[in-house]
C-alpha cells in the first residue's frame, strides 16, 4: 500500500507518467473488440427478460429437501409449454418462474405444480404479472435511461464543453453495451434490479470521468499562451494525476459488489442479488476502463482538431525540433550546467579574473610612494609563534 501511495504522489507531481493518450489507438482497438463480442452475444443469445418485463408467474414453494433438478423433472409438463426457471433459495424453498404465461394458464399451472410436488396448493405462493404491465415497465425503464443520458449530456456541455459531453456519452454507451452483452452471454434475466444496477454504474462511470475532466479543464486554461505542451500532453498529465484515485475508488466499490455476486448470489442463492451484483460488477469495471482509456483520449482527439490546438501543436513541435537540433550540434543552453558546478566557460572566466586581480596588486605595489621595508628572514614570522602575537 505504501508503494501504491508513493506511486500516486509521483503521478500527481508528474514525476512518473504513462502515455495513455499517445497509445489511444490501442485502447480504441481493445474497446471495439469487446463491443463487437457484446453485440454478437446480444444478437445470438438475446436478453432473457424477467417476468416484470415479459409477463408471467412466479411460484414459491415452502421449505423442501428436493433439489433443483428434482423439481425440474417433476414439473416438466406442468407449465403449458412455457420455459420454467427453477432456483433454490437460501431459506430452503424453491422459486419457479414461468415467463410469458397468461393469467388463466398460471392458475392451472399452480394446481399441477402442487400435485406434482405433493404440496398443498395453499402453501405455494403465486405472483402473476400480466404482459401489458410488463411492456409498460420496459417502456418506462427505457424512457428513464434516455432521460438520464440527455441530462448528462446537457450538464457536461454547460459545466465543461460539448466535446467533453460527447466523449462522456460515448463512454457511457460503451459501458451499457458491454454490460448488456455480458448479461446476454451469461444468460441472467433482466429484472428491475438490473435496471437499478445499470443506472448505478452509469453514475459511477460518470463520476470518474467528471473528476478527470475537471482537472483537465483547470490544467488547459491559457494553454495557447505557452509552447511547451500540446493539448494531448496536458490531457495525459491530468489523467495520470487522477489515475490512482480512480483505481482506488473502483476497487473499494468492487469489493462489496463482489461479495454480493459471489457470496450472496452464488452461495445463498438470492436471485435479485445476482441481477444487481452482476450489473454492478461488470459495469463498474467497464466504467473504470472507459473513464481512463476512452473518455479522456476522445476529448484529446476532438480538441486536437480545433484550429487553435492545431496551431499550438505546430509551435510546440517546432520548438522541440529546434531544441533537438541544438542538442545534436552541442549548443547546450547556459542552464544545462548543474547548480554548484563550474562549466568550461566559467573556469576560463574565473582564471582571467584572478589574473586581473593579481596584475592590479602588482601594479599598485610598483607605483606606491613608500617601498616595502626589507626585514631579515624569519623576523616577520617570529611573533606568530608566540601566544600573544606581540613583540617583546
Amino acid at each position: 500500500m505504501s508503494k501504491l501511495g508513493n506511486l500516486g504522489h509521483k503521478l500527481h507531481r508528474g514525476e512518473v507518467s504513462y502515455d495513455f493518450v499517445g497509445k489511444r489507438r490501442i485502447w480504441y482497438g481493445i474497446s471495439i473488440l469487446i463491443t463487437i463480442a457484446a453485440v454478437l452475444g446480444l444478437a445470438v443469445n438475446g436478453l432473457k427478460e424477467g417476468i416484470e418485463f415479459s409477463g408471467g408467474a412466479v411460484f414459491t414453494t415452502p421449505k423442501t429437501t428436493m433439489s433443483v433438478s428434482d423439481v425440474q423433472n417433476k414439473i416438466a409438463g406442468d407449465t403449458g409449454g412455457h420455459d420454467a426457471t427453477v432456483q433454490k433459495l437460501g431459506t430452503g424453498s424453491v422459486r419457479i418462474q414461468v415467463s410469458g404465461i397468461s393469467t388463466d394458464a398460471s392458475k392451472e399451472a399452480q394446481d399441477k405444480i402442487a400435485t406434482s410436488l405433493k404440496m398443498p396448493k395453499a402453501q405455494i405462493d403465486a405472483e402473476i404479472v400480466g404482459p401489458s404491465w410488463g411492456k409498460e415497465i420496459s417502456q418506462k425503464a427505457l424512457e428513464g435511461l434516455i432521460i438520464f443520458l440527455v441530462l448528462v449530456v446537457i450538464y457536461l456541455a454547460i459545466a465543461f464543453e460539448w466535446r467533453m459531453a460527447l466523449a462522456a456519452l460515448i463512454a457511457l454507451l460503451h459501458d451499457l453495451t458491454i454490460t448488456t452483452g455480458v448479461y446476454a452471454l451469461v444468460g441472467f434475466e433482466v429484472t428491475p434490479g438490473t435496471v437499478i444496477g445499470l443506472l448505478t454504474i452509469l453514475g459511477y462511470s460518470l463520476y470518474d470521468t467528471v473528476v478527470v475532466f475537471d482537472g483537465l479543464k483547470e490544467a488547459s486554461k491559457d494553454i495557447t499562451k505557452q509552447t511547451k505542451f500540446t493539448y494531448s500532453d496536458v490531457a495525459n498529465r491530468s489523467l495520470n494525476g487522477t489515475l490512482v484515485r480512480s483505481i482506488n475508488t473502483t476497487v473499494v466499490a468492487l469489493l462489496p459488489v463482489a461479495a454480493l455476486l459471489f457470496i450472496g448470489g452464488g452461495i445463498l442463492g438470492a436471485g435479485m442479488l445476482n441481477d444487481i451484483a452482476l450489473a454492478l460488477f461488470v459495469g463498474l469495471t467497464a466504467g473504470a476502463y472507459s473513464s481512463i482509456f476512452i473518455a479522456t483520449p476522445l476529448v484529446a482527439d476532438f480538441k486536437e482538431r480545433d484550429s487553435q490546438m492545431k496551431t499550438l501543436r505546430k509551435r510546440v513541435l517546432a520548438k522541440r525540433a529546434s531544441e533537438a537540433a541544438k542538442a545534436e550540434q552541442g549548443d547546450e543552453p547556459a542552464d544545462s550546467v548543474p547548480d554548484g558546478e563550474d562549466g568550461p566557460d566559467d573556469e576560463v572566466e574565473g582564471a582571467a579574473a584572478t589574473a586581473g586581480v593579481v596584475g592590479q596588486r602588482t601594479q599598485g605595489a610598483a607605483a606606491g610612494s613608500r617601498p616595502a621595508r626589507n626585514q631579515p628572514p624569519g623576523r616577520g614570522n617570529r611573533s606568530r609563534n608566540r601566544p600573544s602575537g606581540k613583540r617583546r
